[in-house]
């Protein structure tokens, strides 16, 4: 089984166990006891119109193409929202969807030079495999690592999120970001299910952090342009955060996150310290480099 079909399949089958069958409407006559969760493959298929046989293998990964009124019908039955839609979507329809991931990323020199703009906005440009491929300074120091020193390969959020001790006393609530930063590497699964190196990315991380393991396993999916996030930073305290992800028009895998405060609140000026620590007071061994957009292409 492809990689492709095999995430349809645990994608499928987590979304029916979810479902309870007394919810639905559907006759459960003398049924005491049931021997897997959630909905069974011929009763979705019976909710959704079509034939049991035929959801087996759209389930299986065995059909191609399938029409987009079929997709349409599974996801109202297993109340998919949108994100959720979209993934299915991507597995499902293999040959609409980008088969293989171009060689490399590159970042536009704009790019860098809107990042380093940003003075008092914390801001880095995420990539494939939730890969870090430019930033500026107050990025670095708020998430409290030299991204300029890390080999380009480490400089990613999902390998800072459970492998980095510090990430666990920086984001409030560590749960919530490390299943948010889940969702959105699924997301990246589900349009490049057989890029080798996202398979060794999720294989690493499966051996080094239990909590990603049971996650990975939950087949949650994640992703949300804004939202607010908590940061209890070592130097200037906490910071409640609103944060932007923006799509990038000529790079489809990359988004531009920036992170805001309200103007005038405590935020606001724990940032403003960070950006005069970055800019005066950063040494050698400080998290920030001088204010600037910095990058690497990464394939």
């Amino acid at each position: 089984m492809t990689e492709i079909a095999s995430e349809l399949k645990e994608f499928l089958r987590s979304r029916r166990a979810r479902i309870r069958p007394e919810d639905t409407g559907l006759p459960l006559p003398g049924e005491s006891r049931r021997r897997v969760p959630g909905l069974r493959r011929e009763e979705l298929a019976q909710l959704a119109g079509i034939s049991a046989d035929y959801y087996t293998r759209l389930e299986q990964g065995r059909l191609r193409n399938v029409s987009e009124a079929v997709l349409n019908a599974v996801a109202r039955v297993l109340c998919l929202d949108e994100t959720e839609r979209t993934y299915l979507y991507h597995l499902a329809r293999p040959s609409r969807r980008r088969q293989r991931a171009s060689p490399a990323e590159r970042v536009r020199p704009s790019m860098k030079w809107l990042l380093g703009s940003l003075t008092h906005a914390p801001a880095y440009v995420l990539g494939r495999r939730t890969d870090i491929i430019a930033w500026n300074s107050l990025a670095s120091a708020l998430l409290m690592v030299d991204l300029d020193k890390l080999p380009p390969q480490q400089r990613n959020m999902a390998r800072l999120i459970f492998l980095d001790e510090a990430a666990r006393d920086l984001w409030h609530p560590w749960e919530k970001k490390a299943r948010d930063t889940v969702g959105g590497l699924r997301m990246h699964a589900g349009v490049y299910a057989d890029d080798p190196k996202l398979i060794n990315l999720v294989g690493e991380l499966s051996l080094k952090s239990p909590e990603f393991d049971e996650m990975w396993a939950e087949h949650q999916i994640w992703a949300s342009p804004h939202g607010k996030v908590t940061f209890h930073h070592p130097l200037v305290g906490e910071l409640d955060l609103s944060f932007q992800a923006l799509s990038v028009p000529d790079a489809n895998d990359q988004s531009l996150v920036v992170y805001t405060a309200e103007p005038g609140s405590r935020a606001d000026i724990g940032l403003r310290l960070l950006a005069t620590w970055c800019e005066t007071g950063a040494s050698e061994s400080s998290p920030g480099t001088p204010v600037q957009g910095r990058g690497d292409s990464q394939s």
